[in-house]
């Protein structure tokens, strides 16, 4: 294994302290318990947006910490989900008095140590509510997630229901909107090669050269199916079969979103995002917005996701809408 750490133990707090170094205008890192916020939070009299996971997927979630997005995140060890009392923290550090939504992928432990927090930040008076994300049509009969799995999608979750916490929408508002992008985005994804934990050693997994994890999540679990190697257009055809035939999309724009997992080059997305576009065309439907890179990775893993989200006039205006993150910056 070649990784540029120092030791195993300490590879999520050294990398947390470069990220607050890096970017100590938009954040602020606490080591103990391990959280970043905005460093111009709490905002009064907004929503506060509080969301978290382990680590090994960066840009997500601190990367998305800023105004138009996330108040606070909360990152586990590699692959493990924070426990609850840093996720307390988060939830008190992003309150600016008008309640906080934790946006959750579907993972259990994740859904449980979050559920936890609420529980304990509500005894305090805090408000809280949660949305579950569950946009990986990968998975059909899974043993590692209670239902689908919170991927890629997450990303458009955060953006678009901060959006609506920035405008002042009060704290049923976000939640809906939350739960309304959730209800309309859809993903699946694929791996050439695995991602290395540190303290593993070595991958989760190991493919034959000609041969792929199609519908792999996000940290290395099985996908649908191992197939052969096949010409990237032949691909995104099976990737965007899976997303259309899960959810109608006729009708609306859509916003396409292709995402590295951390070892794919940049090249090769657009390769894919050419091909996804092409098939938007072929269905008559429309490609509104865009989004192309690494957001939602897996360590180094070879590999990449495709999520499309059925658009209206709203959540287009929300997209659009200022955000600056460490990940995303645009309109300010």
């Amino acid at each position: 294994m070649k990784k540029l750490i120092n030791d195993v133990p300490d590879v999520v707090t050294e990398s947390l302290a470069g990220f607050g170094r890096a970017h100590a205008d938009i954040v602020r890192v606490s080591q103990d318990p391990k959280f970043v916020s905005r460093a111009d939070g709490p905002v009064q009299g907004k929503v506060g947006l509080v969301s978290g996971g382990g680590s090994g997927h960066e840009p997500l979630h601190a990367g998305f910490v800023g105004k138009g997005m996330l108040d606070a995140a909360v990152p586990g060890e590699v692959f493990t989900s924070p426990t609850p009392m840093p996720i307390v923290e988060a939830t008190k550090a992003a309150d600016g008095g008008a309640g906080v939504l934790h946006i959750v992928k579907n993972y259990t432990g994740d859904v449980l140590n979050f559920e936890t927090a609420a529980d304990l930040v509500g005894a305090e008076g805090i408000t809280v509510r949660s949305v579950i994300v569950n946009d990986d049509v990968a998975v059909q009969d899974s043993l590692y997630t209670a239902g689908r799995r919170g991927v890629a999608g997450t990303v458009l979750v955060e953006k678009i229901a901060g959006a609506a916490a920035d405008r002042g929408d009060d704290l049923d508002a976000v939640t809906a909107i939350a739960e309304r992008v959730n209800a309309n985005v859809r993903s699946i994804g694929l791996a050439l090669t695995d991602g290395t934990v540190p303290h593993a050693g070595e991958p989760g997994f190991v493919l034959p050269e000609d041969e792929i994890e199609f519908g792999v999540g996000i940290h290395g679990e099985p996908g649908r199916e191992r197939i052969k190697l096949e010409p990237a257009d032949r691909l995104v055809d099976r990737m965007m079969d899976a997303i259309l035939t899960d959810l109608s999309f006729e009708g609306s724009p859509v916003l396409l979103f292709v995402n590295g997992m951390g070892g794919t080059p940049l090249s090769e997305l657009y390769i894919l995002f050419r091909r996804a576009a092409e098939i938007l065309d072929e269905r008559g439907i429309e490609l509104s917005r865009s989004l192309v890179g690494n957001y939602v990775t897996s360590l180094e893993m070879q590999g990449a996701s495709i999520t499309l989200l059925k658009l209206d006039d709203e959540f287009t205006q929300l997209w659009d809408a200022p955000v600056h993150t460490a990940a995303l910056r645009w309109g300010l």
